[in-house]
């Protein structure tokens, strides 16, 4: 953490609609990912079993597209300062680097268990995925940058699709047998996602298909940053995105839709998706100045990857430390004295997880009146 100069919201030449569409995505992040009670959750606000997609599922996607699109503005303004490029990347690798040391750091706390401490992470993902993601925009233009994201695509379907599963065979994509569990449990063992030390949503052969959905980030920076009018740029991101969804369902019916698997199709599907309401956002608050309502949601995209770090530290903390008799843990007893009494299971669960978000917006808003931003 460290002090920065003022950055208030809307000063001429930011990209307001970015941080808006970033601190949305973040808060959502929050919110599903820390209900009252796992046993009490509204269906959008769960992952999908498998094959399929719910609100949930496009919250990571929408997070890594965000990457993108603000990685061509940071090395456009490193560029006319004249960075070279391999300074750029050297700093791209510091950044990555931060970020997935945060990500292994929040994966062990409190106890740190060399014997299980889980190696992917969301924050891992998003280092590795920026990181490769800045090399190939470092080192090509649009065209290279789409011919990367079709091989990434490409390859990974036919790697998921033609190379047999051990005691499996070919074309397997099912929970219990597949070639990125398969891979993960070779290479990862038991430092694996710890509701199943088996597979890992985050793991290694899935993270290539995630490196597409920062190139599409890139790819919707690039049309940001031309010379079309604010009007053409909407609408190009709009037609983008539905032809990109369209795709995606296309897509589907050979590759199904998978958040864990990261399929192929789940890329293209959210990338639209991505790109529609961000278009939606950019016009209303970018062009249109519509920015009354949303300076909320702007100062917690100032900070996002600090308030995911307070979050997951919080609940952690939370789970651990033991109240009452018989003991249960303190997030058990709030839970249970303060919103269970308060409405049936679903809507008390729910009003924990908006209570943690705005708890967290409240930290983010003390560290922007304090001019404190988390580079990273």
């Amino acid at each position: 953490m460290r002090s920065a100069t003022a950055n208030p919201i809307g000063p001429a030449g930011r990209l307001v609609s970015l941080d808006v569409f970033r601190g949305a995505t973040i808060a959502s992040m929050i919110l599903v990912n820390n209900p009252g009670s796992w046993d009490a959750v509204y269906p959008p606000l769960r992952h999908s079993a498998w094959h399929g997609w719910t609100f949930t599922d496009m919250v990571f996607p929408f997070f890594l597209w965000i990457v993108g699109v603000a990685m061509t503005f940071s090395f456009a303004k490193r560029v006319e300062r004249g960075d070279d490029r391999m300074r750029l990347l050297l700093h791209t690798a510091r950044r990555a680097a931060f970020i997935f040391g945060l990500g292994l750091v929040l994966n062990g706390f409190p106890h740190f268990d060399l014997a299980t401490w889980r190696i992917p992470g969301v924050l891992q993902r998003i280092a590795v995925c920026y990181l490769i993601g800045a090399a190939i925009f470092v080192c090509t233009k649009w065209r290279g940058q789409l011919i990367w994201i079709v091989g990434l695509l490409a390859g990974y379907w036919m790697l998921m699709t033609l190379v047999p599963v051990p005691g499996a065979g070919v074309g397997w994509i099912e929970k219990d047998a597949n070639l990125a569990k398969y891979v993960d449990g070779l290479v990862l063992g038991h430092h694996m996602w710890g509701q199943t030390r088996t597979w890992d949503p985050e793991g290694l052969l899935s993270t290539l298909p995630a490196i597409a959905t920062v190139l599409f980030g890139a790819l919707a920076g690039g049309l940001l940053r031309s010379a079309l009018t604010a009007a053409e740029k909407t609408a190009w991101m709009f037609f983008g995105g539905n032809v990109l969804v369209f795709g995606g369902l296309v897509m589907n019916v050979w590759f199904p839709i998978n958040k864990n698997l990261w399929t192929s199709s789940y890329v293209v599907f959210m990338a639209g998706l991505a790109s529609i309401v961000f278009a939606c956002c950019y016009w209303l608050v970018d062009v249109k100045g519509h920015r009354g309502w949303c300076r909320p949601f702007a100062i917690y995209g100032m900070n996002a990857i600090a308030v995911y770090v307070l979050a997951g530290a919080l609940e952690t903390m939370l789970d651990m430390i033991h109240v009452g008799t018989p003991p249960e843990s303190l997030h058990g007893f709030l839970y249970d004295h303060l919103f269970a009494p308060l409405a049936g299971p679903l809507n008390a669960s729910l009003l924990w997880a908006v209570c943690c978000v705005l708890l967290l917006y409240a930290v983010a808003y003390g560290l922007y009146r304090r001019k404190w931003f988390l580079k990273v």
